[in-house]
């Protein structure tokens, strides 16, 4: 049985390398294929008939015009069939839901938000909206309700796959909010639940796994504060999906305000709102929901800092400290390769460079800051969408079986059976 277990786990592995390389090559012959995925010609050929035979992958002739010396019929191409199956990805932010619908070969093919009011949202409310949102959005779509195989739902905050809920977000007023079971129930499809900041990981894997590999770490500075994890080639996600919360890790014992109702978070010194109340001199006490930040009051704030304001010029150097201190327990602790910095905040960078290097000096021995790079990274909301869709294209490529499943899962086969 260990055996047998072992041989399809090796099974589901190569297909996988198979679809992924017919999705980012495009058409390609069987022995072009063999020699990419480093796979035998005879493995080729037997996953790649079957995922023909699964309408997975579909087969084409080569439009290379043929040389005057050669004979017989044109190469014969394998590509992805885009049309097998649809996933919707779904970015759930402060007053908005952003949703997306992509095909087979991983393109989106639709995208559309929807606003909310945030101040209202909670655990009775949400989820009866969200699946009604879905519903009008596939609706637009004109796509057959049983092509959708997967809803991978992306929250702010806090997350809990074990649950399937969103524990606590800025973008609800209560906590606790169920989305996976309201979701599963509703739609013929697998929901998942991720944090944001960890689809920007898998999407920086996904678009250039050359450079995002091994051990990397994602920081977004943002509305709030995020981190996602690659460790090892895997996306870290703890035992609970609530790993990585670096936002919400403590900087001052009893310091600033956070949106959590915390004191002294890493998020209290670096969010928006923490820029904005510190180059404002509220008081540290100061209920985060009171201050004017956000998208406006950053561009605002780095407006000021642009013109030489010296309250906002210092806002962002004491920011930058505070970035430094948290890599430094990042690099001290798990020693990744690279550490890539995100978010909104990203456009003030320059004013928090210089003293986010002096915090890492100062928080880190020297020995243990010599191994590493850090990119700086222009904020892409496009990044988190992109997570998703190469989250559900990973499973996708191991376990949908295609047509098989959709002659098992059609209401006469299941009539049949009963």
């Amino acid at each position: 049985m260990t055996r047998k277990a072992d041989r399809d786990q090796i099974r589901r592995q190569n297909r996988s390398i198979i679809l992924k390389a017919l999705r980012r090559q495009g058409p390609i012959a069987r022995i072009d294929l063999g020699q990419i995925t480093h796979l035998s010609p005879a493995t080729v050929t037997a996953i790649t008939s079957d995922l023909l035979a699964q309408g997975l992958i579909e087969g084409i002739e080569s439009e290379e015009p043929k040389a005057p010396q050669s004979r017989g019929r044109p190469r014969s191409l394998l590509r992805i069939n885009p049309d097998a199956a649809c996933v919707v990805a779904i970015r759930l932010s402060v007053n908005a839901i952003d949703m997306s619908l992509a095909n087979f070969a991983g393109e989106t093919f639709l995208n559309k938000r929807v606003p909310f009011d945030s101040a209202s949202a909670d655990a009775a409310s949400f989820p009866m909206l969200l699946i009604e949102t879905i519903e009008t959005f596939v609706g637009e779509a004109a796509v057959q309700p049983d092509s959708i195989r997967e809803i991978g739902v992306a929250a702010q905050g806090v997350v809990d796959k074990g649950s399937g809920m969103v524990v606590w977000s800025p973008a609800f007023a209560g906590r606790n909010i169920p989305i996976v079971a309201p979701l599963t129930k509703a739609f013929d499809a697998e929901c998942i639940l991720s944090n944001d900041t960890n689809m920007i990981t898998e999407a920086l894997h996904w678009i250039d796994p050359a450079r995002y590999s091994d051990t990397f770490a994602v920081v977004m500075l943002d509305y709030g504060v995020g981190m996602g994890l690659y460790l090892d080639n895997r996306l870290f996600e703890g035992a609970n999906g609530m790993a990585a919360e670096f936002g919400h890790s403590n900087h001052i014992p009893g310091g600033a305000l956070c949106r959590c109702g915390k004191r002294g978070c890493m998020e209290a010194y670096l969010s928006d709102y923490a820029l904005v109340r510190a180059a404002t001199h509220l008081p540290e006490t100061t209920d985060p929901k009171e201050i004017n930040a956000g998208v406006a009051g950053l561009a605002a704030l780095i407006a000021r800092a642009d013109q030489g304001d010296n309250d906002a010029l210092t806002a962002f150097a004491s920011a930058g400290r505070v970035l430094g201190y948290g890599l430094a327990r990042l690099l001290a602790i798990l020693d990744p390769k690279r550490i890539v910095l995100t978010g909104a905040a990203m456009r003030a960078f320059r004013f928090m460079e210089a003293s986010m290097y002096r915090g890492l000096e100062e928080a880190l021995v020297e020995d243990l800051r010599q191994n590493y790079e850090i990119d700086v990274m222009p904020w892409n909301e496009d990044f988190i969408r992109r997570g998703l869709v190469a989250q559900a294209m990973d499973r996708l490529d191991k376990d949908y079986l295609g047509t098989e499943t959709r002659k098992i899962a059609s209401p006469r086969n299941r009539g049949a059976a009963a």
